[in-house]
């Protein structure tokens, strides 16, 4: 999952400057006396507000804190934040942030929801075209900090089925995998976490016509959202949601109990 490259700065990352100059100018502050504030480099506050460098969540803590800003910088950052996906991505994203339940089923990688760091970066190198480093650092960031939902409060329930085979690649070596294994089994243990594998031994079942992702809103409507090679699809209609969901049941009945999933990946992990 790549990220277009970007030849100028974003709608968003320019309007998050223009707020970060206004209230640094009404505050009667140069370049300088707010970075001293923040613990930067006058030369780190010119970079953001002239969008050469992105504004990190430090930078935007220490900003809003500075400033005073009442919630202004982090309401602007919120924008921010988001093109870190791709755009394909950005509103399912926003979705799944306020959702009271993430319902996946994935068949060739560990949802990014449940991924390591190690993990997702391994997967972000694999892709093609190639990213470079800076795009890398984006995304696994931005993946990781998606994965604050499963200690949001309201907590939201979170769902996922692995294809075994999902479990069983190699990303990254030996290790990544060793560290995503535990990863998963801490995941276990969470009470708004379900995690259940879908056995090899399985054969023919409900989820070989792809993997999908529902999403209940806060207004209690379930939405189904797809991907692959890019490109998304968002299902809203009534009747397809339907069909799909009574799909992703009859996958969760076919698929091991939570209990039988820890003892596989322990027995994956044993395996290193």
């Amino acid at each position: 999952m790549g990220q277009p490259r970007k030849n100028t700065p974003s709608p968003a990352a320019q309007y998050f400057a223009e707020v970060l100059r206004t209230l640094r100018v009404n505050a009667g502050l140069s370049q300088n006396e707010l970075g001293e504030l923040m613990s930067y480099s006058g030369a780190a506050v010119s970079a953001v507000e002239t969008c050469a460098k992105p504004a990190t969540d430090e930078f935007i803590a220490a900003a809003e804190k500075a400033l005073n800003a009442g919630g202004l910088i982090a309401a602007a950052a919120k924008y921010l934040r988001l093109e870190r996906y791709p755009a394909h991505f950005q509103g399912f994203v926003q979705l799944e942030q306020e959702a009271l339940s993430v319902s996946s089923y994935c068949a060739q990688l560990v949802d990014g929801l449940l991924q390591t760091e190690a993990y997702a970066r391994a997967v972000l190198a694999s892709a093609f075209p190639p990213l470079d480093d800076e795009e890398i650092d984006q995304l696994s960031l931005a993946r990781m900090e998606r994965r604050s939902l499963l200690e949001r409060k309201p907590s939201c329930v979170v769902s996922v089925i692995l294809e075994e085979t999902a479990l069983r690649t190699q990303v990254g070596g030996r290790e990544v995998m060793r560290q995503q294994y535990e990863y998963l089994l801490a995941c276990l243990k969470r009470p708004n976490v379900v995690l259940q594998a879908m056995a090899m031994s399985r054969g023919g079942h409900a989820g070989l016509q792809g993997p999908m992702k529902l999403i209940e809103t806060p207004e209690q409507t379930t939405l189904v959202y797809m991907e692959g090679n890019g490109h998304s699809t968002l299902v809203s209609k009534p009747e397809d949601v339907g069909v799909l969901a009574r799909r992703y049941a009859m996958i969760r009945s076919q698929a091991l109990r939570p209990e039988e999933t820890a003892v596989l990946i322990e027995q994956l992990a044993g395996e290193l």
